[in-house]
């Protein structure tokens, strides 16, 4: 760890502390969320400590909740009490194991295990005028103080809570092979196609990287091809009550090209997806981020199997159009275009493993 995360509640009584704030998912598995809860018996009363970890999607400000209507739905939530100890004394993992020696004795552990079909945290890309927090996928833990661990007929104070959000993210796994994708395509008043080929050069992007497109053609035809356009899809699909999916337009290029008639064709063409060159398209997928930090266009979603995953699933593709212009007497009237598309994985790299000591705690 090279700092620790705390924050304290409004009355002081109890602070929580963790040493991270991004958690990995390995697929089969995710990392355990695990911390510190700091508690001071005088400031309770008699009432008692729990603290729970919640993945929700949130589609409106909380400051819109004007009315009673909430604007946050809750995909999973787990709930433990910390104090007084309801589980005994349970192993302590090292993270907290180096909380307590900062903690001291008032510290109370607590650890959750996510299950592995929760989505990643991904916010909507706000449009230049919108105000608020971002729509999306968050994952807070918090800490709070009550009678019961569950009663709606008892009112929790703010002062008494104390929370921090945290992240599920995904890195990029070992690189293989690119995809690949053929297509012959016949047309009207033609009696030989257009041969199209295009490939990856390999199957993981790193955000910010060229992605580099192989494109061959054989026409056979008696068309010119003039223009191939080049361009990254990204799909978005929101499951929640139903499942709806949006596709964005993150990056295109169109380059132009004579391909003669009955000639073939060779070349790599290059394109970048960066969520710089897209501030205004609203609604866009991107990696949950936590306050202020920089973030990027979100990752592809990584999935085992058929399991079924609510909140934000994200997915990408490249398209490769050929656009050739008709010759003999009708000209640009039969004017076609040849498509086909590549899936792409898009992702952050795997960063080198933290060992530093621990340093004093921070507010966050």
């Amino acid at each position: 760890m090279s700092k620790v995360f705390k924050k304290t509640s409004g009355n002081g009584s109890i602070a929580l502390y963790l040493g991270r704030r991004d958690f990995v998912d390995h697929v089969d598995s995710v990392e355990v969320v695990d911390g510190i809860v700091k508690v001071d018996p005088s400031g309770l009363n008699g009432r008692k400590v729990f603290v729970y970890l919640a993945c929700a999607f949130r589609y409106g400000s909380d400051d819109l909740d004007v009315i009673g209507l909430s604007f946050r739905r809750d995909i999973w939530m787990k709930k433990v009490q910390v104090y007084p100890p309801a589980d005994g004394n349970p192993t302590k993992t090292p993270m907290q194991e180096s909380l307590l020696k900062k903690v001291g004795e008032q510290g109370c552990p607590f650890s959750f295990q996510m299950p592995t079909n929760l989505p990643c945290s991904v916010s909507l890309h706000p449009g230049p005028k919108d105000d608020g927090k971002a729509c999306g996928v968050d994952f807070e833990v918090k800490a709070y103080i009550a009678n019961e661990a569950s009663n709606p007929d008892e009112v929790i104070e703010k002062k008494d809570t104390c929370r921090l959000m945290i992240r599920k993210i995904q890195f990029a796994p070992t690189n293989k092979a690119g995809p690949k994708v053929e297509l012959s395509k016949q047309f009207m008043m033609s009696d030989k196609p257009i041969h199209l080929e295009a490939s990856l050069e390999k199957e993981i992007y790193y955000h910010g990287d060229p992605i580099n497109v192989s494109v061959k053609i054989n026409n056979e035809t008696s068309k010119t091809i003039k223009k191939i356009k080049v361009s990254v899809d990204q799909l978005t699909n929101v499951v929640l009550y139903s499942s709806d999916t949006y596709t964005k337009e993150v990056c295109s290029e169109e380059f132009v090209e004579n391909i003669a008639a009955n000639s073939t064709f060779e070349k790599s063409f290059q394109v970048t997806p960066m969520l710089s060159n897209n501030k205004e398209k609203r609604g866009l997928a991107v990696d949950g981020k936590l306050k202020d930090e920089d973030t990027n266009l979100a990752s592809t979603t990584l999935s085992q199997g058929d399991k079924e995953i609510q909140g934000i699933i994200v997915h990408y593709k490249v398209k490769i159009a050929v656009t050739a212009s008709g010759g003999g007497l009708l000209g640009g009237l039969t004017g076609s275009d040849v498509v086909v598309e590549l899936p792409l994985t898009l992702m952050s790299p795997k960063p080198a493993e933290v060992t530093d000591v621990i340093v004093d705690p921070v507010e966050a």
